[in-house]
């Protein structure tokens, strides 16, 4: 499998530092490569500079919300093909649905399961970007 043959990067998008230390110790566990921002001002450049293989990215951070963040990701041609799991405490439907409308591939409510994180984390990093509003596949490996 591709994904296995190097290590995903992740870039994590969390301005908690108790998340994020809890963050970093799982996906360093699960052997992804992974880069911090505690804050959303300036993110969306480095997203496109970075180009990781997933965003894992918090609604609420200071100075740009996530929501913002991933619309403007997603406005972008050189890197709306780029995986982004949203994630929050306020884990209501209301909020996932806005996420996804934003261009969100998944969203994740905290606190989060172990387990449900690194599902979602390997589902995601395995398969081709879905729109998770239709369900529908993105482009097709040849």
């Amino acid at each position: 499998m591709e994904d296995q043959a190097r290590k995903a990067e992740i870039l994590v998008i969390e301005d908690e530092d108790n998340i994020a230390i809890a963050l970093d110790y799982l996906l360093t566990r699960e052997g992804y490569a992974q880069t911090r921002l505690a804050t959303g001002a300036g993110a969306v450049e480095v997203i496109c500079k970075r180009r990781p293989d997933l965003v894992l990215l918090d609604v609420m951070l200071p100075e740009v919300s996530g929501y913002e963040i991933c619309q403007s990701v997603r406005a972008r041609p050189d890197c709306d093909d780029i995986r982004i799991l949203m994630m929050t405490a306020r884990g209501s439907a209301v909020e996932r649905r806005k996420g996804l409308a934003m261009g969100a591939d998944g969203f994740i409510s905290k606190p989060f399961e172990l387990k449900v994180l690194r599902d979602e984390l390997r589902r995601m990093l395995a398969t081709d970007r879905v729109d998770m509003t239709t369900g529908a596949e993105g482009a097709q490996d040849a």
